[in-house]
């Protein structure tokens, strides 16, 4: 979180709290109750070969950056409740939130029998603020609403920043509620108030507050403007306590947005104002947040040292268990079983010393998990040695404690997380009447707490148990709610992860694809070998829906709109020369889901496990950059052929279909289908294809008759710094291509290519062709996904403003004619899909992988002569463009010809 508010982690001290009323079946459950496991439990743990999906040890990542309860309540006051005050200060700061609840409740007391009405709003305030730790959400409302109503009947110049501190807080708890606009309008107010106090921390803290608000939102270039204001106003200031955390929450909120390297420049300015101070709270905190984007980088041996000096410097129980729980994940990923046996009795001891809060509740819950986590990949190391110390029953007890605990706090909430994990360990053990009994709990709590990151994961776990007791009906429909759950997420999981719930973190191919698929794999079962159309299109939809999901996550943020599709008015009406294909990769086979014009959806399935087909998909990618193996890319093509085509390509013949589109799953994005190979020719040969990231985001329509207008751009020489790429010296020739093709050109070569000079001549000119003839890098990672300029790289996440910059006239092309995907990234291409997405043009032609330059400036002269003529369409004008360089004695290979792929609108 970026508000005003305090580390939350994990502790295990029990502090009785009235004990909110139960269902009746659970209202005298004990811990006994919990541990009395049926043998047969807890001998078939042992022999768990894996774990259920779950999140990840909570705070992770951004949990460093808030400021204590605001000083300003520190006021001279009477003895009494001053002390108490001071008391649940310490207790807060300290994580003993439930004990500084009770302390704070007796200062509140005092001042309404004192009739101190300006302190007894300040002590409401922190009240509110506490009651939120504990996920008390109605309590910490009532709180802050009569503190806010007390400072509106005072003088305006006396309690201008007590009030300001109260909007601070208030503005916290309707963003932790999902109120993300009612948060920004609270701490804009609150930026106004600070202002004319001429208070410049509290400017600061709103205006990254700010920045979290419209993050939230999705607004992430506005998030981006009020964080750089951040940056500016703090350049300004002192050294001070104020400033250290202000950095640490600004290098935070880079952190999450993406910008990895300035976060740690902001980073270790804090740190070493931090140090100059010699606040080793401080120094503490903001080496964590180091080790956290040491860890988002994946630089794991940087991440543990930071995680180690944590540790060593910081006095704060709370964040020396956070680091070491992070230090543990760490060797879980790495499967060091000797080093994490080693470290878990520590972190056991750590965790008994924290109090009892929320936080100590997540802890214990996914304590339980790692301990899973572990005894699995023992075991599948056959290193049972290393597991000794543990037993199942350990994970039992932390779980059936959690979800006392849980109840004691009233905390709905955490109770819901930790019954879906005590009822995943049932469902892994086969007990499935007692784990959907579970699970239905957990559900019940969670939907009623508003709690939607906890209901999916609930749902998707209910529609796993049912499908195990074969109700299918069942378990379609529990997946179904997973996904819609999933969808009215959206924003939260990939733009907000740590507002939503700041104990939980999401990995997206652990945590939400496998909820697409294995619905999809559900939904095709259900046809029982009669293909229904309906089925199918909710198929294509879902599928469709994952890939907006996968694009949401790459770029850390919700800023794709996606439109539902009639495929039929797509195919049959606008395109009935073309044929749509959804090829989708299943854990136990490979399902093709067809629309040929003017015929209903069709299936057609491979038996075969999704990592056969991986293996034969890395093959062959290997081999397509290869000009002397062709033999062996047939043959691998061919299979591929077999499995996509094969089935179909009688239909395909008899139905008049010129162009295919596919709509790519997976590893299989990294392919050129042009090189599919049916036995005698190339699929080239026979059809124009073109891919799409799906429907719902590209409405195809045909390329409008006007003159052709391009900006081109290049480098000859990669800049400094990335001699790793090599010259492209073929590209005056390249441009001179597109000039003789009689496409009016502007050019941008070496260094007039500056990414203010491109922007400036898109922003100048209404261009219709973007034409960039200069090395990139597709990944499956935002901030390894970017073009060469001058000056360095332009990053993907700048293409929306630097593409779309020209106001109404859309780009109709974007050619990146000497891009690669990434080596050894088996989802790199997803980059390639979001450099097409991100830039807004209507199609996007890119190269697969680097290729000679001169067989490129070949390539590019022959598809902008065809499509010069008026007559073609893109796809159409590529497939002409690579005929031309397979009938070529120097570049028949498909190392050369294949590497161009059309991305988006075909026609």
């Amino acid at each position: 979180m970026l508000m005003a508010k305090t580390t939350r982690i994990f502790g295990a001290n029990s502090i009785k709290v009235k004990r909110q009323k139960q269902p009746e079946r659970w209202e005298k459950t004990t811990l006994a109750h919990f541990l009395r496991l049926p043998l047969y439990f807890l001998i078939t743990l042992l022999c768990i070969l894996g774990s259920p999906v779950l999140a990840k040890v909570p705070g992770s990542i951004n949990s460093s950056s808030q400021l204590p309860i605001n000083s300003l309540t520190s006021l001279a006051v009477a003895a009494d409740p001053a002390s108490l005050l001071q008391q649940g200060k310490v207790l807060y700061n300290t994580g003993n939130f439930a004990k500084a609840v009770e302390v704070l409740q007796q200062a509140v007391q005092e001042y309404k029998q004192q009739g101190k009405s300006l302190r007894l709003a300040a002590t409401l305030s922190n009240l509110s603020l506490a009651y939120q730790q504990l996920g008390a959400w109605s309590q910490a409302q009532q709180a802050i609403t009569e503190s806010l109503n007390l400072l509106n009947g005072q003088d305006e110049n006396q309690n201008l920043q007590i009030f300001a501190q109260s909007l601070d807080i208030q503005g916290r708890l309707q963003l932790t509620r999902g109120q993300a606009e009612a948060a920004l309008a609270t701490w804009q107010h609150t930026e106004e108030i600070y202002r004319q106090a001429d208070n410049k921390s509290g400017v600061v803290r709103s205006l990254i507050n700010q920045a979290q608000a419209w993050r939230s939102q999705g607004f992430y270039p506005r998030a981006v403007k009020k964080l750089e204001e951040v940056s500016q106003t703090l350049k300004s200031q002192p050294d001070s306590i104020e400033k250290t955390v202000s950095l640490r929450s600004l290098g935070d909120a880079l952190l999450v947005l993406g910008d990895f390297e300035k976060s740690r420049q902001v980073l270790e300015e804090s740190l070493v104002i931090a140090r100059h101070l010699q606040s080793s709270a401080d120094i503490g905190a903001s080496l964590f947040s180091l080790g956290n984007n040491a860890c988002k980088q994946q630089d794991k041996l940087k991440a543990i040292a930071y995680y180690q000096q944590t540790v060593a410097a910081s006095p704060s129980p709370l964040i020396k268990v956070q680091a070491q729980l992070n230090h543990l994940g760490l060797l879980i990923e790495d499967q060091q079983w000797a080093k994490v046996q080693a470290f878990l009795p520590l972190i056991e001891s750590q965790l008994k010393q924290l109090p009892l809060s929320r936080a100590s509740i997540y802890a214990q819950v996914n304590l339980s998990q790692s301990l899973t986590k572990v005894k699995s990949g023992v075991l599948q190391a056959s290193s049972q040695n290393y597991y000794s110390g543990f037993s199942t029953k350990d994970s039992a007890v932390l779980l059936a404690r959690a979800i006392q605990q849980s109840r004691s706090l009233g905390d709905k909430r955490a109770e819901a997380y930790a019954l879906k994990s005590l009822g995943g360990l049932y469902e892994e053990t086969g007990q499935w009447s007692e784990a959907q009994d579970l699970t239905r709990q957990g559900l019940a709590l969670a939907q009623s707490s508003n709690a939607p990151e906890i209901t999916y994961t609930l749902e998707w776990q209910l529609g796993r148990l049912l499908r195990a007791q074969k109700d299918i009906n069942g378990a379609i429909a529990a997946y179904d709610a997973a996904v819609d759950t999933l969808q009215s997420l959206r924003k939260d999981l990939v733009v907000n992860k740590d507002v939503v719930n700041q104990d939980v973190q999401f990995n997206f191919r652990d945590s939400v694809e496998p909820v697409y698929r294995q619905s999809v794999e559900l939904l095709l079962k259900s046809q029982q070998g009669k293909p229904n159309e309906k089925i199918l299109e909710k198929v294509r939809q879902r599928i469709e829906a994952l890939q907006l999901a996968e694009l949401d996550d790459f770029f850390r943020e919700a800023c794709l709109q996606g439109q539902r599709v009639a495929l039929d008015q797509v195919v049959d009406q606008d395109n009935p020369t073309a044929a749509i294909l959804y090829p989708i990769i299943l854990e136990k086979e490979l399902q093709v889901i067809v629309k040929i014009p003017k015929q209903p959806l069709q299936s057609y399935t491979t038996q075969i496990s999704s990592t056969e087909v991986e293996k034969l998909l890395v093959k062959l990618r290997k081999n397509l950059v290869n000009p002397t193996a062709t033999k062996t890319v047939q043959s691998q093509s061919q299979q591929v052929y077999n499995w996509l085509l094969k089935p179909i390509e009688s239909q395909l013949q008899k139905s008049g279909v010129d162009t295919l589109v596919f709509v790519l799953d997976g590893p299989l994005r990294n392919l050129p289908m042009a090189a599919l190979y049916d036995g005698k020719q190339y699929l080239v040969q026979r059809y124009a294809i073109a891919l799409s990231v799906g429907l719902q985001l590209l409405d195809p329509k045909p390329l409008v008759k006007q003159q052709l207008r391009a900006l081109t751009a290049g480098l000859t020489q990669p800049p400094p710094g990335f001699s790793n790429f090599a010259p492209l010296l073929a590209i005056k020739s390249e441009f001179d291509g597109i000039s003789k093709a009689g496409v009016s050109t502007t050019s941008l070569i070496d260094g007039d290519f500056k990414k203010k000079n491109l922007e400036s001549e898109i922003g100048a000119a209404s261009f219709n062709i973007v034409h960039l003839a200069t090395h990139g890098q597709f990944s499956s990672r935002l901030e390894d996904t970017f073009i060469l300029d001058f000056d360095g790289q332009i990053n993907v996440k700048d293409f929306d403003t630097l593409f779309r910059s020209q106001g109404k006239t859309i780009v109709e092309l974007l050619v990146l004619s000497a891009c690669q995907t990434a080596t050894g990234d088996s989802r790199a291409a997803l980059g390639l899909a979001g450099a097409a997405v991100r830039a807004g043009a209507r199609s996007t032609i890119a190269s697969l992988w680097q290729i000679d330059d001169e067989s490129t400036a070949m390539f590019v002269s022959a598809f902008y002569r065809e499509l010069k003529s008026g007559k073609i369409t893109k796809a159409e004008a590529v497939h002409r463009g690579q005929l031309q360089l397979l009938k070529h004695p120097n570049y028949n290979a498909p190392s050369f010809w294949s590497a161009y792929v059309l991305i988006g609108n075909w026609l």
